[in-house]
């Protein structure tokens, strides 16, 4: 029954993936159909991070008050809402309200799901688990290649999503008792990082977090940016169809989903911050790869970039209890999972009015300087966390 159980879990982070990657696979023909301009979907992509911004800030007392399990049936409820909601919308503003359940349903279950994980599982399931983000990640702009070429066929797309993300509903809603039943087991034990007030003001003081949260932000606004505008910069600017477009988007999503299946087995030898490292690297000349203007190396770069970017997110929430400690890990989770949706919600967006004013052109330099950030954000926890626990060894 307990592997029953984690097959849910995964069920559920195919759920969260989902929603993710169709806007951007969409984007080059919806705002045509509906006659958008195309940095509007900036202006989606604000919204609904905005959305997930407040959701996971209130995510502590709400999992907390209400048990995981229900936490993320209604959150996947309202994202099959919305997704079936835009293929039915008729104009850019009503595109605009159902940002509202998309981005307040992705929140507080994205917080959840990972908090229970990081503090219930080893390593190798934290990976694993986020692989199956992947997947549904992967399935979207999938599954929209098929019905672009389609009159209108963005809308069929979004209408089959939504009802993949239905049954996931569906299975959660029948197997809700078993989230109320494991949700009571303990989870495994880490290590203190000292005695501070479980409050946001507290938590700033524990050395690295500051670093901790910024590297979440910077890491989604290249993970984001690439999901978002990558389709687009290959359209305009390497004259893609749309539907080849959307595949070489799926591929990198695809990345994303095997690098994480294959980071579990490297958890098995190796430590998150050197597997996370690798990862930077692979991200780095994948960027590269696209600056050369050789579309001979575009397929490879796309892939490069989705298997580099493959470990950084679960590592990163994996080590959090290791870094901080048990008792503050749900906190900061929380803390930054709402930098990781600002990450998501600005940089994508400033990117849009960029693309706007015809600078679509330079998608890779804009890639390249957050990863740069990223780097220094990561390996400065690494120092500041260290030296924090040697002095508290020195002074126990």
């Amino acid at each position: 029954m307990a592997t029953f159980f984690l097959a849910i879990i995964y069920l559920a982070f195919i759920g969260l993936g989902l929603p993710d990657s169709v806007l951007g696979a969409s984007w080059p023909t919806l705002h045509s159909s509906l006659s958008i301009p195309v940095s509007y979907a900036g202006i989606l992509s604000v919204m609904t991070t905005a959305g997930t911004i407040l959701s996971s800030f209130m995510s502590g007392k709400v999992t907390k008050r209400f048990g995981t399990g229900k936490v993320t049936l209604i959150s996947v409820s309202m994202t099959a809402m919305a997704l079936l909601g835009f293929a039915l919308a008729p104009s850019f503003w009503v595109l605009l309200l159902l940002t509202l359940p998309l981005g307040l349903g992705a929140g507080s279950v994205d917080a959840a799901l990972n908090g229970y994980v990081a503090l219930h599982y080893e390593a190798k399931h934290m990976s694993w688990l986020h692989s199956f983000w992947g997947v549904g990640a992967t399935l979207g702009p999938m599954i929209l290649s098929l019905f672009l070429l389609q009159q209108e066929g963005w809308r069929k797309g979004y209408l089959f999503i939504g009802f993949i993300q239905g049954f996931i509903v569906l299975m959660l809603l029948l197997t809700l008792p078993l989230w109320q039943k494991y949700n009571q087991h303990p989870p495994k034990k880490q290590e203190a990082s000292g005695k501070v007030q479980s409050t946001s003001r507290g938590l700033y003081q524990l050395p690295g977090v500051k670093e901790a949260l910024l590297s979440f932000f910077t890491y989604c606004a290249v993970e984001m940016t690439t999901g978002l505008w990558g389709a687009s910069y290959l359209v305009a600017h390497h004259d893609f169809s749309a539907d080849v477009a959307a595949r070489y988007v799926s591929l990198y999503f695809g990345g994303i989903t095997l690098g994480r299946i294959f980071t579990g087995f490297l958890t098995l030898k190796f430590s998150f911050k050197t597997i996370i490292r690798g990862g930077l690297l692979s991200i780095l000349f994948g960027i590269i790869m696209i600056l050369t203007g050789l579309q001979v190396l575009l397929l490879p770069s796309f892939l490069l970039i989705g298997l580099g970017c493959a470990p950084v997110f679960p590592g990163m929430i994996h080590e959090t209890p290791h870094r901080f400690g048990q008792e503050h890990a749900e906190s900061i989770i929380g803390m930054q999972m709402a930098f990781a949706y600002m990450g998501s919600t600005f940089i994508p967006g400033i990117f849009g009015l960029l693309a706007g004013g015809g600078l679509l052109r330079i998608f890779p330099l804009y890639l390249l300087m957050f990863l740069l950030m990223l780097f220094f954000f990561s390996e400065r926890i690494g120092i500041l966390v260290k030296r924090n626990q040697t002095a508290t060894k020195k002074t126990a």
